[in-house]
């Protein structure tokens, strides 16, 4: 069980607990309390600081004597900081065991809160402690995290993303089905109705049909990228899946991560399956490069701005920094295991026939028409990402709570289904303007599918700024570098994944619509 620190929120019924509990808060030179100040009304002196040196500790345990186990187990642990001026010459209180029926522990009536200001300099501060242990045999041992996340008011925020996120879904699927019944099919049956020679003519997205499977140029970098976001999509829905039923609990603050990090490894075959096929249908020949691409490009980048982090995080001293023991095992586990699987999945991948195509690729590339501002490569990405980030961007806020303000994410059922909308949206919103722009007779869909669902990750990052700039308050160059780092590494993963999404999707829709047109 965390230690939780529970004060009361305005607006709200029952008091909000987070884990772990604040040193110290400052209110400014107007007045305002800033961070944990809030929740001490007696502390309004403009520009100080206050010092918590006295934290009043309540452990709450079952004794086991309505259950079926001997001995007592831990129901909770609350700490409630105190700021109080001690003599540095006398004693230090000592703990205190307080046995008997508690609610709230007891404080000093009139404490003279312990202060500084900026021309403070040196102080001897004394820290203490007392501890409460209370029985209580009401409340179940299985039922102990109820109080922690019952104080935590989202639910009703939670269903109001997923409603946002339906709708968004049901505009789409609008668009989709009118495309794709009244559009889309009046195209096809007038490509396939039989006409002489002489008055045939094509006209829209079957002008392209010589040029539209023409491989992309760098398709190398292409496929690589599209088979480590296939690797991150499955890592990812996998976590997701066994946090839902319950394998991964927040009691263990590491689980998350690990099984995480276990899956990249162990899925890496994939990876290397996934490019190796994408490259060969862009009749790619250089078939060991792309296997070591596979298995260091995108590994590599994520490698180096992580030992970046790391090495910052040495040098500030932090107890956060990973030791050098552990990054040793990260390397065995990705040269070692890693490596090995990318290249068994790429040689897999390579043996097999090409991915087949209905139609032919002419010689001669067509010329592409002067395209509208709205067909046009760098609009249409832009717009691609902002219906996909709008499903996903309330849910962004509880997930940074939860990395950056030490908060505990366990709605992972609501994740799930925003997922799931997330993946349909990408797919619908590539093929939508996949579309789009065959019909205006631009042929270059292969890169454009990918980023136009991978721009949602550069709204990602922005949001990501914003939430820095208006939530956190960092101090320091050092918070700063590290945020932006690992919410570069974050954006990288998720322009992959929804990079990915959008490409094959595209390409299921491009080869389905060519296979059902009659091409002489």
């Amino acid at each position: 069980m965390p230690v939780t620190w529970c004060y009361d929120v305005e607006d709200e019924e029952k008091p909000y607990c987070s884990t772990g509990f604040p040193v110290g808060c400052y209110v400014d030179k107007q007045g305002n309390p800033q961070g944990a100040c809030v929740a001490f009304p007696k502390m309004k002196e403009a520009n100080t600081y206050y010092i918590f040196n006295h934290v009043n500790i309540l452990i709450t345990y079952h004794s086991g004597e309505t259950e079926n186990w001997d001995g007592n187990r831990l129901l909770s642990a609350k700490v409630f900081p105190q700021s109080i001026y001690q003599n540095p010459d006398e004693k230090a209180k000592p703990v205190c065991v307080y046995p008997s029926s508690l609610t709230k522990v007891p404080e000093d009536p009139a404490p003279q809160p312990l202060k500084l200001d900026e021309k403070s300099k040196e102080l001897t501060i004394k820290f203490t402690y007392s501890v409460f242990f209370v029985e209580n045999n009401k409340h179940s041992w299985a039922s102990r995290w109820d109080y922690i996340l019952d104080s935590m008011p989202h639910t009703s925020i939670q269903w109001f993303s997923i409603v946002n996120s339906f709708v968004i879904v049901l505009f789409l699927s609008g668009m989709m089905a009118m495309i794709l019944m009244r559009t889309l099919h009046k195209d096809l049956a007038r490509y396939n109705q039989e006409l002489s020679e002489d008055v045939q003519e094509e006209f829209g997205w079957k002008l392209v049909h010589g040029d539209v499977f023409r491989p992309p140029s760098q398709g190398m970098l292409l496929s690589v990228m599209v088979g480590s976001g296939a690797q991150i999509g499955m890592i990812g829905l996998t976590v997701i899946l066994f946090a839902c039923f319950g394998f991964l609990s927040p009691a263990n603050r590491g689980a998350l991560m690990t099984t995480a990090l276990v899956l990249f490894v162990l899925l890496a075959a994939p990876a290397g399956y996934v490019s190796a096929r994408i490259y060969k249908l862009f009749s790619g020949e250089k078939w060991k490069t792309n296997m070591l691409f596979s298995a260091f490009l995108i590994p590599g980048i994520m490698f180096g701005i992580f030992f970046f982090l790391d090495l910052l995080l040495w040098g500030e001293q932090s107890s956060a920094a990973v030791p050098f023991t552990t990054l040793l095992a990260l390397l065995f586990l990705w040269f070692g295991i890693s490596v090995p699987l990318t290249f068994v999945g790429s040689y897999i991948g390579f043996k097999k026939q090409p991915i087949s195509v209905p139609v032919r690729t002419n010689q001669i590339p067509r010329q592409i028409p002067d395209q509208p501002l709205y067909t046009r490569p760098v609009p249409g990405i832009i717009m691609g990402g902002v219906l996909p980030f709008g499903c996903i961007f309330i849910q962004c806020y509880f997930i940074f709570n939860s990395i950056w303000s030490h908060q505990i994410y366990y709605m992972f059922g609501f994740l799930f289904v925003i997922v799931l909308i997330l993946l349909i949206t990408c797919s619908e919103t590539a093929i939508l303007l996949c579309y789009f722009h065959l019909c205006a007779e631009d042929y270059h869909w292969w890169w454009r599918s990918f980023l136009t669902t991978g721009s949602t990750s550069f709204y990602l990052f922005f949001y990501a700024l914003y939430y820095m700039h208006y939530q956190l308050h960092l101090e320091g160059k050092a918070s700063h570098v590290l945020f932006l780092g690992y919410i570069t590494l974050i954006t990288l993963l998720f322009f992959l994944f929804t990079g990915c999404v959008g490409f094959l999707s595209c390409f299921w829709f491009v080869k389905k619509i060519y296979s059902v047109v009659k091409i002489d």
